[in-house]
């Protein structure tokens, strides 16, 4: 159900040392870094902090879809009950091959999306 999840902190670096060591213990480590978000996890980034204010950022949770027709769906059917549109559903090579995704805003400003990662560029 979950794909990924996103958190706020308001201190990047200290935060980072943290999770790199109680991850760590779990057996999960930092996978990627963006500079201004790291995302942790044993295979793949499943867990990310980001820095910035609370009232500055909303809070990021990201649904594994089967396949690239269900990230369509989810997002249209967002949209059709009045969510605001943050991205639409698209291929995003900058993750990774075949990371297909759509953004929208929840009614509590929350960024949700909806993600499969096997789409090839002629199901996008």
């Amino acid at each position: 159900m979950i794909d990924h999840l996103g958190i706020i902190v308001t201190d990047l670096e200290r935060s980072a040392l943290f999770y790199d060591e109680v991850l760590a213990v779990l057996g999960h480590r930092r996978l990627m870094d963006f500079g201004e978000a790291i995302g942790y996890g044993t295979d793949e980034p499943d867990f990310w902090i980001s820095a910035g204010a609370k009232a500055e950022r909303e809070d990021h949770i990201a649904f594994s879809a089967p396949d690239a027709d269900a990230v369509r769906a989810l997002h249209a059917t967002a949209v059709s009950l009045g969510a605001e549109e943050l991205h639409a559903p698209r291929l995003w090579l900058e993750y990774h091959e075949g990371y297909y995704a759509g953004f929208v805003r929840d009614p509590d400003g929350n960024n949700v999306e909806a993600v499969c990662h096997s789409v090839a560029p002629d199901q996008a």
